[in-house]
């Protein structure tokens, strides 16, 4: 095992104490979190929301409502208050700066160019690489402007003049969080928005803005699976309570599956829960883990030795990474499909975990849309998380079963989990 410290930058992970049987529980989902913040700052009247995630990414979209004119507080239960702006932004112009929050600049984008103003938005040279050409696309076609005028990218000023609502059409093979965007400010529009979307990826997330739009008091009419039609209609503030985040969760099930211990996660239903990303437990379960519910959430317990299979990602595509660093603990090789989008996220995520993979010794083939991870026994060794925190997240796992990982840039897990490595502890050797 490496005797390197742990710092900030650099965070050693130690193998899983032995007999592992643990219980965690996770906080609040990101996905959810952010939804929530932007349905209740649009809504008729105030809004609580219980059970919020705290992290970069959610206090990049808060501060981004802020900006906008939208009064966001929280109370010393860790509740939020917002006090909804009936439909339009109060601010004509505001500069927003969404630090690396994909979800923030996406969807404040589509909301803010529902009202009338100038907003200048901008963000961290991670987010300011990845793809919004489609999303301003749409919003030009809607009736907003940019500045610059052929604007892809942020930095950039949207110049908003309402949305026009109608017929719209769009690729969805990049990023589902363009459509989501679309839906979340459509009941503001002129005129009922008719979408139709040519290879949509990641369609539970969709299915999960859809389903909290109407819990917030607007039906959507999804006319088959990439058909949508949204009337224009008001929000209603609420109470609301946000799910456990199951894509955090996937990391400590998975641990569940390299060590062949037991992991339950509280407070997660595999019934009824919105977060697509709880469709990994299928793959565990056909890897050869054992997936329950009990009374408090959702307990895995692991094989011996996992099985490999090949199994299309596309739907839970953030996930990839934590059954790729299962892979090599699994008795034949593992294939994951689907996952092109995956090269515009944070970091090129296929590349960054062949890399960091070779680097501990295990054989991988890959494509522009696959990764194929083969068994073998994996070797110490330092590990590039690119910034990403699902890069660090998923060598974490892995780390459980091979001595000596280390993960550089470990403060890159604060954007969704900052308590990640303080909940991994309790998994490790010489933890109670």
């Amino acid at each position: 095992m490496s005797d390197i410290p742990d710092t900030a930058d650099a965070r050693t992970i130690r193998p899983a104490r032995s007999g592992l049987d643990t219980t965690v529980r996770v906080p609040g989902s990101k996905s959810i979190t952010n939804r929530a913040l932007l349905l209740a700052a649009l809504a008729s009247g105030p809004s609580v929301l219980r059970g919020t995630l705290d992290a970069d990414d959610t206090q990049a979209f808060a501060g981004g409502l802020r900006s906008l004119g939208v009064p966001v507080g929280t109370d010393d239960d860790g509740a939020w208050r917002i006090a909804g702006a009936a439909g339009r932004f109060p601010a004509d112009e505001a500069d927003v700066f969404c630090a690396e929050a994909g979800t923030a600049a996406r969807f404040l984008l589509a909301a803010a160019a529902a009202g009338d103003g100038a907003y200048h938005f901008d963000a961290a040279p991670q987010l300011r690489r990845r793809p919004m050409a489609t999303l301003l696309e749409a919003l030009r076609a809607q009736g907003a402007a940019t500045e610059p005028p052929g604007a892809g990218g942020l930095p950039l000023t949207l110049l908003a003049r309402g949305l026009a609502g109608g017929r719209l059409r769009l690729p969805g093979d990049t990023s589902s969080q363009f459509i989501s965007a679309l839906l979340l400010a459509a009941p503001l529009g002129q005129a009922p928005l008719e979408l139709t979307v040519d290879g949509l990826v990641s369609r539970p997330y969709v299915d999960m803005t859809l389903a909290m739009m109407a819990q917030f008091g607007v039906e959507a009419d999804g006319c088959g699976h990439e058909h949508f039609r949204v009337d224009p209609a008001a929000y209603g503030g609420r109470d609301y309570a946000v799910e456990p985040d199951a894509s955090t969760a996937s990391y400590f099930f998975a641990a569940a599956a390299v060590t062949g211990g037991r992991v339950r996660v509280l407070g997660l239903r595999r019934g009824g829960c919105l977060q697509g990303d709880l469709r990994f437990l299928d793959v565990l379960e056909a890897m050869g883990c054992t997936v329950s519910d009990d009374p408090g959430g959702i307990v895995v317990a692991g094989p011996t030795t996992p099985a490999g299979l090949t199994v299309d990602m596309g739907d839970i595509s953030d996930t990839f990474m934590t059954l790729a660093a299962v892979a090599p603990f699994a008795s034949s090789p593992v294939t994951m499909t689907g996952i092109a989008n995956v090269r515009l996220k944070e970091s090129d995520r296929i590349a960054a975990m062949v890399a960091n993979l070779t680097r501990l010794a295990i054989k991988t083939e890959s494509g522009p849309d696959f990764l194929r991870v083969f068994p073998g026994t994996p070797a110490g060794g330092r590990i590039d998380a690119h910034g990403d925190h699902r890069i660090a997240m998923s060598f974490a796992v892995l780390g459980l079963r091979a001595p000596g990982v280390v993960i550089e840039g470990p403060g890159c897990v604060a954007k969704t989990c900052p308590t990640f490595f303080e909940l991994w502890t309790g998994l490790e050797q010489g933890t109670a």
